[in-house]
């Protein structure tokens, strides 16, 4: 059985300073020292913390701590949102992302999606789901293949702070991997799409196994970590494919409930919306394949997503 679907123009004489460029900037630093100012480690351990009574040296009261940290939070989510509106306007968005709550204290129970199962499906098999089970508003963002490398994709979800998770084919990323140690660097997770992007459920078991242990490979030399996480080509699967992932490392095949292009979105649903868990795809292209840079992809998609009323979050805290 087979599962799933089918730049700023330049004048004349002296340039003229960006203001906007600088509030973000300022903004994004103040955010940084906020979460610096909470702190990583005890809170009494802070220099001049009051001892506990009857506790010399002992640490500051737990209350006073907690309270503290919380408003250092409080103000760090301030700035950064604060951060974000600076950045959409500059980055042409209707409006600011919203923000994604804090990610759940135990990951949600994955289950693959009634009507996704394989011949001789069972528990020990990988999951294959295009939705997390979750009652938070948030939707997942997911980005395939690596054709398109666009500096300023990169730039924008940064200062955007908008996640976004990859999944990667090796014959359209091996011609520049510093584009993505880039992203890996800005928070991105760098996932398994297979070596070629061949329609697995055509292929031998040795064959698949090739595509897709042998992408985690890859990943894992050049990027210094081995993915848990796999999605197959086109969304198709079979029995061999499930076995072959789970017995190279991934625990999670997740596929996708919408599509977002630059001018359009899919949808899988009958009611053609957006639901809490909900994952997107989308692809590394650019305005050779599309009607559309990336950056105006995300625009587009953000706008669904925000105008609906949903933050995106990191699809790796829930998975």
């Amino acid at each position: 059985m087979t599962g799933g679907w089918q730049r700023v123009r330049r004048g004349r004489g002296r340039p003229r300073r960006r203001p906007g460029c600088a509030v973000l900037a300022a903004l994004l630093v103040a955010a940084a020292a906020s979460g610096c100012a909470a702190g990583d480690g005890d809170p009494g351990a802070a220099r001049g913390a009051k001892p506990q009574a009857g506790r010399e040296g002992g640490p500051a009261e737990p209350v006073a701590g907690a309270l503290g940290t919380r408003a250092a939070q409080a103000e760090k989510a301030k700035l950064a949102q604060a951060a974000r509106a600076v950045a959409a306007k500059k980055w042409g968005l209707a409006g600011p992302p919203l923000a994604a709550p804090v990610p759940p204290a135990k990951k949600p129970h994955l289950t693959t999606r009634k009507g996704f199962e394989v011949e001789g499906q069972d528990d020990s098999l990988p999951p294959v789901f295009t939705r997390v089970p979750t009652k938070d508003k948030v939707v997942f963002l997911t980005m395939d293949d690596g054709g398109d490398k666009d500096p300023e994709l990169l730039k924008m979800m940064s200062e955007l702070n908008i996640p976004y998770s990859a999944f990667l084919s090796d014959y359209l990323v091996r011609d520049d991997y510093t584009y993505f140690k880039d992203a890996q660097a800005r928070g991105v997770a760098l996932h398994n799409h297979t070596l070629n992007h061949r329609y697995l459920p055509g292929l031998s078991y040795e064959e698949q196994k090739h595509e897709i242990c042998g992408q985690q490979d890859v990943i894992e030399q050049q990027f210094g970590k081995r993915p848990r996480i796999f999605r197959p080509p086109y969304g198709n699967y079979n029995t061999d494919t499930l076995k072959i992932a789970k017995s190279c490392g991934i625990t999670a095949v997740p596929l996708w409930e919408a599509e977002a292009f630059p001018d359009r979105m899919e949808w899988r649903g009958e009611d053609q919306d957006l639901h809490p868990g909900d994952i997107i795809l989308t692809h590394f292209r650019g305005k050779e394949e599309w009607k559309g840079s990336m950056p105006d992809l995300i625009r587009s998609v953000m706008k669904v997503v925000t105008d609906k009323g949903y933050a995106v979050a990191r699809l790796e805290d829930y998975v």
